[in-house]
């Protein structure tokens, strides 16, 4: 089996809003409800999980029977930090699914997920063991000066980088162990830490997948107008 775990767990005090990020409408929808539209239509999920901010779940209940999310099984409270939502996601599907089912973890805030960059996650996980998203770095990347941090002496060839995010699959017994033993140890759980810097961290090597430009993250009004842009374009095989 696929389990989708959707992070929705976050305040998103840089968007300036009133209400958390996930949940501003969009052209009448919230923007939770683009992520979770993405995984309900995919054929390759079985179920999701939602793991979200305190209070706000009846809302989570009743906008997936409003927009007929019949594949949310669970709904789980989120944690203090993004980590912590993880491993409060993780350890609910302990006794519910199979050492070697598939969870896809993911980003609420990135509602532009491509169903090609999802099954080739999928696949990744199915070969190695796990699959993250990943794409090439473009910009080159110079290492401030210590000497002088209005100068740089020294860069990192851009071909030896990859930017890498959500979604990322891991096969459960993998993705289980690795929380318990990341909580026992405190080791990757604290700052920005998240589920593959942690594995990392932890001496797991991980597999790139596919990616794509557009599964852009919604942290400010900038990104939110051009979640917007996008919705407007006319539509093509990645939203439909």
């Amino acid at each position: 089996m696929n389990i989708a775990i959707i992070i929705a767990g976050g305040v998103g005090n840089r968007m300036g809003q009133d209400i958390p990020k996930q949940f501003i409408n969009v052209y009448d929808k919230p923007v939770l409800i683009y992520t979770l539209e993405s995984f309900q239509r995919h054929s390759q999920i079985d179920a999701i999980e939602v793991v979200c901010i305190e209070g706000w779940e009846n809302m989570v209940q009743a906008y997936a029977n409003q927009f007929n999310i019949t594949k949310l099984k669970w709904i789980v409270g989120a944690g203090n930090s993004a980590q912590e939502s993880i491993r409060n996601g993780v350890y609910n599907l302990e006794g519910k699914v199979n050492d070697n089912d598939n969870i896809i973890i993911h980003d609420g805030i990135r509602p532009l997920i491509e169903p090609s960059v999802l099954s080739d996650v999928i696949a990744k996980c199915d070969e190695f063991g796990n699959g993250v998203t990943s794409m090439p770095y473009n910009e080159q990347i110079f290492i401030v000066n210590p000497e002088d941090e209005t100068t740089t002496v020294d860069y990192i060839p851009r071909e030896t980088l990859r930017r890498v995010a959500t979604p990322q699959a891991y096969k459960f017994r993998l993705l289980d162990d690795k929380y318990h033993e990341a909580y026992e140890k405190e080791i990757g759980i604290y700052g920005s830490a998240y589920t593959n810097t942690m594995m990392v961290q932890l001496g797991e090597k991980l597999h790139f997948a596919a990616g794509s430009d557009k599964n852009i993250k919604l942290t400010t009004k900038d990104d939110l107008e051009m979640f917007k842009s996008y919705l407007k374009m006319d539509k093509d095989n990645w939203l439909k």
